[in-house]
């Protein structure tokens, strides 16, 4: 990997990223039951079924994998908790077990001299509240509020950064419109109501941090670049509309106070009522904003109801779940973010890196395509440093192989090889590049 820290600022981060529902293992202390567990047992909505029981078991295992972030040489861990592990009902009770693993998490982190990065949320809604409407209904801002103050009156005061929800177009589009999520619907009426009360829980979560006194609060969005499929008009106006839906309708909710017209066209007439007063507490003031990119999509024009486009397939190389690999796309999206929305706000890629059909020969795995993507990627950060872009750190999806939702056990996106027989965690050379090129 031709890349080190030395390529890049003074206090630029480096960190790794897993999520709670993925590797933790909801089997185990004492975890309410979730929405995902109920979309993973029917069938054919999750590849074999699989769960996150057990996941990783990083329950169990977290001082190993705490050992492994720090031989890493990384800055940050970016992890995520689960509200089910925390209010096994949603609301009401406390599990004091989840809290002591929290607990256990972050004083582990800190005694290893790496800084805590906490998403609030990562797609594990409590099933009660699944069963009470889940991001249909606009009380789940003050559940969702209830649980950020419960949680951070333990672990607050140890926090280096918080951001209350992991990916909010996840939240809203893909398990609401396109069903591939939990809790999988495909309904424009649901849609329209979970991707307002997804950012109006956000608001509502960081007014409970900040009335706790906790700083350094961002947000965490997801984009992919969206480019026309040929260069017909009608092409254009499908890629803006994907880019609508996609891209824009978070970050301007964020910093802008209002949602894209081109998504109104659609969404606007089932959008829950006074939706259009809740702007003051969506765009509560942020510290620094996560761009989580993956990338492109080619979108061409279709025949249908509203939004009327396709997805065609692109020319360039892609990673094991099909996703052409598109650097170009993350640099534009770090000017795009601080010419039109953030400023000077420090921006953080907090998710970026590839499935790979990785396998262990001889006990080791030589993940070279996962290098190849991390250092180009990471070239197109300094390009943007270069020219401006307040780029504060770099966080690799994922620290290790994981449960990845409805793609269940296959598809491989960890630095670390998990055998999800034996639980057995091997380090690839991707891995050992970025221990190396991290090295102080």
């Amino acid at each position: 990997m031709n890349v080190t820290r030395k390529d890049f600022p003074e206090g630029f981060l480096f960190g790794a990223a897993t999520s709670s529902y993925q590797i933790e293992g909801h089997a185990f202390g004492g975890a309410g039951r979730t929405h995902w567990d109920d979309f993973a047992a029917t069938p054919g909505n999750v590849v074999r079924a699989e769960d996150g029981a057990v996941a990783c078991d990083h329950f169990h295992r977290l001082d190993e994998d705490l050992d492994l972030l720090k031989a890493g040489n990384f800055d940050v861990y970016r992890f995520s908790t689960s509200w089910a592990r925390v209010l096994p009902e949603g609301r009401g009770a406390v599990n004091a077990a989840g809290l002591d693993f929290y607990d256990r998490l972050v004083d582990g982190l800190l005694a290893r001299g790496l800084k805590p990065a906490a998403t609030l949320y990562h797609w594990e809604l409590p099933s009660p509240l699944a069963d009470a409407g889940g991001w249909r209904n606009r009380d789940i801002a003050g559940w969702f509020a209830d649980f950020a103050e419960v949680l951070m009156r333990r672990i607050g005061d140890r926090m280096w950064s918080v951001a209350p929800i992991n990916e909010p177009w996840c939240v809203g589009w893909l398990s609401h419109f396109m069903g591939l999520h939990a809790p999988g619907l495909r309904d424009i009426r649901a849609t329209a109501r979970a991707m307002h009360h997804v950012l109006l829980a956000h608001g509502r979560a960081i007014q409970a941090m900040r009335g706790l006194g906790m700083s350094n609060l961002g947000a965490v969005c997801n984009f992919e670049w969206a480019t026309p499929a040929d260069a017909s008009p009608e092409a254009a106006e499908a890629a803006r509309l994907y880019d609508g839906y996609y891209n824009r309708w978070f970050i301007e909710g964020l910093f802008k106070g209002a949602y894209p017209a081109n998504v109104l066209d659609g969404l606007g007439p089932h959008m829950p009522a006074g939706w259009q007063d809740d702007f003051a507490v969506i765009g509560q003031k942020l510290d620094w904003f996560g761009l989580n990119y993956y990338t492109r999509k080619l979108i061409a024009p279709a025949p249908g109801p509203w939004p009327a486009h396709t997805e065609v397939e692109g020319p360039l190389p892609k990673t094991q779940v099909g996703w052409e690999i598109y650097p170009e796309g993350l640099y534009q999206f770090l000017k795009r973010t601080a010419a039109e929305y953030t400023g000077t706000l420090p921006l953080y890629v907090t998710e970026n890196g590839m499935a790979n059909a990785d396998v262990l020969v001889n006990g080791a795995c030589d993940d070279a395509p996962r290098s190849a993507y991390l250092e180009a990627h990471l070239a197109v950060v300094r390009r943007a440093i270069a020219e401006g872009v307040p780029v504060k750190g770099y966080y690799v999806w994922s620290l290790m192989d994981n449960y990845e939702w409805s793609l269940g056990y296959e598809k491989r996106f960890g630095l670390v090889h998990v055998d999800f027989k034996t639980l057995n965690r091997v380090p690839k050379a991707s891995y050992h590049a970025l221990a190396r090129a991290l090295a102080r």
